[in-house]
Protein backbone atom coordinates (compact mmCIF):
# COMPACT_ATOMS: atom_id res chain seq x y z
CA UNK A 1 0.00 0.00 0.00
CA UNK A 2 2.95 2.60 0.73
CA UNK A 3 4.76 2.47 -2.97
CA UNK A 4 1.41 2.27 -4.10
CA UNK A 5 0.85 5.40 -3.80
CA UNK A 6 3.93 6.53 -5.29
CA UNK A 7 4.64 4.37 -8.14
CA UNK A 8 1.79 7.33 -10.06
CA UNK A 9 3.83 10.56 -9.48
CA UNK A 10 3.70 12.22 -12.54
CA UNK A 11 6.67 14.46 -13.13
CA UNK A 12 5.15 17.63 -11.66
CA UNK A 13 4.77 16.07 -7.83
CA UNK A 14 8.54 14.67 -8.76
CA UNK A 15 9.21 17.00 -5.43
CA UNK A 16 6.18 15.64 -3.97
CA UNK A 17 8.14 12.05 -4.40
CA UNK A 18 11.16 13.13 -2.63
CA UNK A 19 9.60 14.63 0.03
CA UNK A 20 8.20 10.93 0.67
CA UNK A 21 11.27 9.37 0.28
CA UNK A 22 12.80 11.95 2.94
CA UNK A 23 9.61 11.13 5.24
CA UNK A 24 10.06 7.70 5.23
CA UNK A 25 14.10 7.81 6.08
CA UNK A 26 12.67 9.92 8.86
CA UNK A 27 10.40 7.65 10.00
CA UNK A 28 13.00 4.94 10.72
CA UNK A 29 14.58 7.12 12.94
CA UNK A 30 11.44 8.57 14.58
CA UNK A 31 9.30 5.84 15.18
CA UNK A 32 6.33 8.17 13.75
CA UNK A 33 3.49 6.45 11.87
CA UNK A 34 5.14 6.81 8.17
CA UNK A 35 1.80 5.50 6.43
CA UNK A 36 -0.90 7.83 7.97
CA UNK A 37 1.76 11.23 7.52
CA UNK A 38 1.78 9.21 4.13
CA UNK A 39 -1.80 9.48 3.56
CA UNK A 40 -2.56 12.72 5.22
CA UNK A 41 -0.44 14.45 2.41
CA UNK A 42 -0.65 12.64 -0.76
CA UNK A 43 -3.15 10.60 -2.76
CA UNK A 44 -3.78 8.75 -5.71
CA UNK A 45 -2.68 9.70 -8.99
CA UNK A 46 -4.15 9.30 -12.25
CA UNK A 47 -1.38 9.65 -14.59
CA UNK A 48 0.34 6.66 -15.93
CA UNK A 49 2.64 9.03 -18.03
CA UNK A 50 5.03 8.92 -15.30
CA UNK A 51 4.90 6.07 -12.94
CA UNK A 52 7.52 4.49 -10.98
CA UNK A 53 7.04 0.72 -12.07
CA UNK A 54 8.19 -2.48 -10.87
CA UNK A 55 10.77 -3.19 -14.08
CA UNK A 56 12.56 0.03 -13.89
CA UNK A 57 13.14 -0.15 -10.29
CA UNK A 58 14.68 -4.06 -10.97
CA UNK A 59 16.68 -2.02 -13.34
CA UNK A 60 18.41 -0.42 -10.51
CA UNK A 61 19.82 -3.42 -9.13
CA UNK A 62 21.44 -3.68 -12.60
CA UNK A 63 24.19 -1.55 -11.86
CA UNK A 64 25.11 1.78 -9.62
CA UNK A 65 24.96 3.48 -13.21
CA UNK A 66 21.25 2.55 -14.06
CA UNK A 67 20.26 3.55 -10.27
CA UNK A 68 22.10 7.08 -11.07
CA UNK A 69 20.84 7.17 -14.67
CA UNK A 70 17.03 7.25 -13.07
CA UNK A 71 15.48 10.20 -11.36
CA UNK A 72 13.32 8.48 -8.69
CA UNK A 73 16.50 5.87 -8.39
CA UNK A 74 19.34 8.94 -7.63
CA UNK A 75 16.37 10.54 -5.35
CA UNK A 76 15.82 7.32 -3.56
CA UNK A 77 19.85 6.73 -3.38
CA UNK A 78 20.40 9.71 -2.42
CA UNK A 79 18.13 9.95 0.56
CA UNK A 80 19.11 6.39 1.23
CA UNK A 81 22.88 8.28 2.01
CA UNK A 82 21.54 10.86 3.91
CA UNK A 83 19.90 8.36 6.05
CA UNK A 84 23.31 6.85 7.30
CA UNK A 85 25.06 10.29 7.06
CA UNK A 86 27.29 9.05 4.33
CA UNK A 87 25.98 11.34 1.29
CA UNK A 88 29.43 13.13 0.46
CA UNK A 89 30.25 10.72 -1.90
CA UNK A 90 26.91 11.38 -4.49
CA UNK A 91 27.30 15.07 -3.90
CA UNK A 92 30.81 15.28 -4.90
CA UNK A 93 30.24 13.25 -7.90
CA UNK A 94 27.08 15.02 -8.93
CA UNK A 95 28.62 18.35 -8.07
CA UNK A 96 31.59 17.15 -10.85
CA UNK A 97 28.95 16.11 -13.17
CA UNK A 98 27.53 20.00 -13.00
CA UNK A 99 31.01 21.07 -13.06
CA UNK A 100 31.94 19.16 -16.23
CA UNK A 101 28.88 21.45 -17.91
CA UNK A 102 30.79 24.82 -17.26
CA UNK A 103 31.88 26.67 -20.56
CA UNK A 104 32.85 29.62 -18.94
CA UNK A 105 36.77 29.61 -17.52
CA UNK A 106 35.78 32.17 -14.67
CA UNK A 107 33.00 29.93 -13.57
CA UNK A 108 35.02 27.25 -14.14
CA UNK A 109 37.73 28.63 -11.56
CA UNK A 110 35.22 29.55 -9.03
CA UNK A 111 33.56 26.37 -8.99
CA UNK A 112 36.50 24.44 -8.87
CA UNK A 113 37.64 26.34 -6.05
CA UNK A 114 34.85 26.12 -4.02
CA UNK A 115 34.76 21.90 -5.10
CA UNK A 116 38.04 21.84 -3.72
CA UNK A 117 37.11 23.90 -0.28
CA UNK A 118 33.83 21.95 0.26
CA UNK A 119 35.17 18.11 -0.48
CA UNK A 120 38.79 18.08 -0.99
CA UNK A 121 40.69 19.78 1.20
CA UNK A 122 41.80 18.27 4.49
CA UNK A 123 38.76 18.66 7.38
CA UNK A 124 36.51 19.88 4.58
CA UNK A 125 32.95 20.13 5.75
CA UNK A 126 32.11 16.92 3.17
CA UNK A 127 35.75 15.74 2.85
CA UNK A 128 35.54 12.78 0.38
CA UNK A 129 37.97 9.75 0.83
CA UNK A 130 40.18 9.98 -1.00
CA UNK A 131 44.66 9.21 -1.28
CA UNK A 132 46.71 11.66 -0.50
CA UNK A 133 48.36 12.04 -3.99
CA UNK A 134 44.75 12.34 -5.62
CA UNK A 135 43.96 15.30 -3.05
CA UNK A 136 47.68 16.90 -3.95
CA UNK A 137 47.32 16.56 -7.64
CA UNK A 138 43.49 18.04 -7.61
CA UNK A 139 45.55 20.58 -5.28
CA UNK A 140 47.68 21.72 -8.44
CA UNK A 141 45.46 21.13 -10.91
CA UNK A 142 42.94 23.42 -9.02
CA UNK A 143 45.32 26.45 -9.83
CA UNK A 144 44.70 26.12 -13.43
CA UNK A 145 41.03 24.02 -13.60
CA UNK A 146 39.96 22.34 -16.81
CA UNK A 147 36.98 20.44 -16.85
CA UNK A 148 38.49 17.24 -16.08
CA UNK A 149 40.90 18.08 -13.00
CA UNK A 150 38.32 16.18 -10.58
CA UNK A 151 38.09 13.14 -12.94
CA UNK A 152 40.62 11.03 -10.60
CA UNK A 153 38.74 11.62 -7.66
CA UNK A 154 35.35 11.07 -9.25
CA UNK A 155 36.66 7.78 -10.30
CA UNK A 156 37.69 7.20 -6.77
CA UNK A 157 34.80 7.80 -5.38
CA UNK A 158 32.47 6.02 -7.88
CA UNK A 159 34.13 2.83 -7.28
CA UNK A 160 33.49 3.41 -2.93
CA UNK A 161 29.77 4.19 -3.63
CA UNK A 162 29.92 0.97 -6.42
CA UNK A 163 31.65 -1.22 -3.86
CA UNK A 164 30.18 -0.58 -0.44
CA UNK A 165 27.31 1.77 -0.79
CA UNK A 166 25.19 0.57 -3.59
CA UNK A 167 25.33 -2.68 -2.63
CA UNK A 168 23.85 -1.81 1.07
CA UNK A 169 21.52 0.15 -1.02
CA UNK A 170 20.00 -2.65 -2.51
CA UNK A 171 19.81 -4.66 1.05
CA UNK A 172 18.07 -2.00 2.57
CA UNK A 173 14.49 -2.18 4.01
CA UNK A 174 13.61 0.68 1.49
CA UNK A 175 14.18 -0.42 -1.87
CA UNK A 176 13.19 -4.50 -0.58
CA UNK A 177 9.73 -2.84 0.34
CA UNK A 178 9.71 -0.70 -2.39
CA UNK A 179 10.42 -4.21 -4.81
CA UNK A 180 7.73 -5.64 -2.87
CA UNK A 181 5.06 -3.14 -3.36
CA UNK A 182 5.50 -2.85 -6.45
CA UNK A 183 5.69 -6.61 -7.38
CA UNK A 184 2.28 -7.14 -5.02
CA UNK A 185 0.70 -4.43 -7.49
CA UNK A 186 1.55 -5.90 -10.52
CA UNK A 187 0.12 -9.15 -9.93
CA UNK A 188 -2.84 -7.03 -8.55
CA UNK A 189 -3.22 -4.97 -11.68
Amino acid sequence: MLFRLITNVPNMLYQTYLNIIKMYFLSLHSGKNFMCRLQCMFSHSSSSESRLSLEDTQQWSQSLERLLESKYGLATFRNFLKSEYSDENIEFWLTCEDYKKIKSSFRMSSKAKKIYEQFIKAESPKEINIDYHTREQIKRNVKTPTMHCFDDAQKIVYGLMERDSYPRFLRSDIYRTLLENLAADATKG
